[in-house]
């Protein structure tokens, strides 16, 4: 068996049914997948290799909420991270704890600092995983450049939206960024991809060069155009009441957005978000 950066798995399959690879999964995925999928039929156990590879893999034949012959998609999971999603059914978080393998009753917890006050450079973005609301912190520093070339690292986030961001801040907002060093992460480990990420990205980054930090309790998103126009995403009302759910009051993102007893802070232009932080204008 050629070996890869990860050992070994095995998982019981059905004798009759097909054989599968998983992609780079970590022990917690695969006890996840276990979990999601029930009791496969069967006991004989097919050796498989994680090979490098971040495509979905698909596993056929299996139990899947008491439906045999079902599909489930499996996605790569993170092996540094104590908490992973089984995703194909809704988004549910597990972590390991004394007691073994137990799903996440609030992930939204896991990802969010509710230690104090919101440092600058920070920002809460109303995501979707799979079907199901979740609370994430983006987290940026923007810092002079010690070197020739300035730094741009992320975490967690696309590298190409990042320059985009990047370059609609300093095209349609007027903040200067091409000679500072820009550093942006995901907290919890979390990888998001959706463009309603966006407009957090933008304010975390906004946040952290005009040292401004956004309001404790404040929720954002919003996907953001070439043009710097903030548009809606899908699902912005269940977004909302998650966060309110969380004891969140504010919303910045798109315009007309009915907040359900939340404090709406619409824009439609980036500019306009950037000079709500810079000016520090909450109320």
């Amino acid at each position: 068996m050629p070996k890869t950066a990860h050992e070994a798995v095995t998982l019981p399959m059905d004798p009759a049914g097909p054989r599968f690879t998983p992609t780079r999964l970590s022990a917690i995925a695969l006890a996840s997948l276990a979990l999601t999928l029930g009791a496969c039929g069967g006991d004989d156990p097919v050796a498989t290799t994680a090979p490098a590879s971040t495509t979905p893999t698909v596993v056929a034949g299996c139990e899947l909420n008491g439906t045999t012959g079902g599909e489930a998609v499996v996605l790569p999971g993170d092996p540094n991270a104590p908490e992973q999603s089984n995703i194909g059914a809704p988004f549910m978080p597990l972590s390991m704890g004394d007691a073994g393998l137990g799903e996440v009753t609030n992930p939204s917890a896991l990802f969010l600092d509710t230690s104090g006050e919101r440092a600058a450079g920070a920002a809460v973005f109303a995501g979707i995983e799979g079907s199901r609301p979740v609370l994430v912190e983006f987290q940026a520093l923007v810092s002079p450049s010690a070197y020739g070339t300035p730094r741009r690292a992320v975490v967690g986030w696309d590298s190409g939206r990042l320059a985009m961001v990047l370059a609609v801040l300093e095209s349609r907002c007027g903040l200067s960024l091409g000679n500072r060093d820009v550093y942006l992460n995901v907290a919890g480990g979390l990888r998001v991809s959706e463009p309603a990420a966006d407009l957090a990205a933008a304010a975390a980054l906004a946040s952290s060069a005009l040292d401004q930090a956004l309001p404790q309790d404040c929720v954002v998103f919003g996907e953001i155009s070439l043009s710097g126009d903030i548009r809606p995403v899908s699902r912005m009302e269940g977004r909302m009441k998650e966060a309110a759910k969380l004891g969140f009051k504010r919303v910045l993102g798109p315009k007309d957005l009915d907040g359900g007893g939340m404090k709406i802070h619409g824009v439609t232009r980036l500019a306009d978000a950037i000079g709500r932080i810079g000016e520090n204008q909450w109320e």
